[in-house]
């Protein structure tokens, strides 16, 4: 029993040691009132809902996205998030970044956004089939051929 007591107490203490570690995630992008991504109601409200936590300027901070270890998981999804895409300075991307991303957004919708991580507490950034499509669709009607 006694050393189930220590076992806890340097877990305790490893646990509140790990509080002052912190994962930066830098300041969101300088953003201007016509630089935010563009798109059908609709879409905008899928993206808004399932989308913006990690791609946009308008990251909602939950409590656990303050307390270590999660915090690290967090902060990273946001921090790589906004690094490959950011719909808050859509319009600062030049057309062959947007074209990409629209290519990558009809793909990643099929399979791999959200995360399911994410998707375990946000259960409102869930995307039906209808949303799936909707999202899909909407990408690929931006989707210049190439030759």
């Amino acid at each position: 029993m006694k050393t189930l007591k220590v076992m806890l107490a340097w877990l305790a203490a490893g646990l509140l040691l790990i509080q002052f570690i912190r994962i930066n995630v830098p300041p969101a992008p300088k953003a201007k009132p016509g630089d935010e991504i563009q798109a059908p109601p609709k879409v905008m409200a899928v993206l808004k809902r399932s989308c913006y936590d990690c791609h946009s300027n308008h990251t909602k901070w939950p409590w656990y996205s303050h307390v270590a270890p999660v915090s690290y998981e967090v902060r990273m999804h946001v921090k790589e998030g906004r690094k490959w895409l950011n719909f808050s300075i859509w319009n600062q991307y030049d057309e062959t970044k947007k074209q990409k991303l629209y290519r990558s957004i009809a793909k990643a919708i099929d399979w791999k956004m959200p995360p399911p991580d994410y998707m375990w507490i946000h259960k409102n950034a869930r995307l039906s089939p209808k949303d799936r499509k909707m999202i899909k669709a909407w990408a690929q009607s931006h989707i210049r051929s190439t030759e």
